[in-house]
């Protein structure tokens, strides 16, 4: 779930029940100090909260982050998978599907409330919803904010597109993706997809 959101105004009216829900506006440097719960993005200006998820969202997003995580346990090449954490890019609060944190980057921002940085890694699983032109934007926005690595996982067409700083490709059924940053990692689109 890439860009399906909602604008956040100060007062948002939700005309079938009538009730008014009150999202404060903070700053980026706020929202990074201390990242609202839930979906809650920080995009231009806005709290922005994700939306779209749906069972089959969460299922392939367990599943990559089960699978990133059991290589990275039994590889012995450290660092962490985390599911919707907050991160901080060059220009937005962003709080990826599935992100890989590498030892280093553990051990110097582990402990913050926001990564001040993109994952190394990250996995958007696109929505049905998500418009092309935002999914794209965001990817290229994590890649120009330190993320090596950005797979966009198209569950419902069965299809991966993998973007990193000096290629762009697509894999669907038996063909195997190698991560550059999950050291040894391989696996095919139909495996990870299940």
């Amino acid at each position: 779930m890439v860009s399906t959101a909602i604008a956040a105004k100060n007062t948002k009216k939700n005309t079938e029940t009538a009730e008014e829900i009150a999202i404060p506006q903070i700053s980026l440097d706020e929202w990074v100090k201390n990242p609202p719960s839930g979906g809650l993005e920080w995009i231009d200006g806005h709290l922005i909260e994700k939306t779209g998820m749906t069972l089959q969202h969460g299922r392939v997003q367990s599943r990559v982050g089960w699978l990133w995580k059991s290589h990275v346990e039994n590889s012995g090449i450290g660092g962490e998978v985390y599911t919707e954490v907050p991160c901080r890019t060059l220009e937005q609060g962003r709080k990826p599907d599935v992100a890989y944190l590498t030892p280093d980057l553990l051990a110097e921002y582990g402990n913050l409330p926001t990564l001040p940085q993109s994952f190394p890694l990250i996995a958007e699983v696109i929505s049905p919803t998500d418009a092309a032109n935002d999914v794209f934007a965001n990817a290229h926005e994590y890649l120009r904010s330190q993320c090596q690595e950005v797979w966009l996982v198209f569950s419902e067409e069965r299809l991966i597109v993998v973007l990193t700083q000096d290629s762009r490709k697509i894999y669907v059924a038996e063909e195997a993706i190698a991560s550059v940053v999950l050291e040894g990692f391989s696996i095919t689109v139909n495996a990870l997809l299940g």
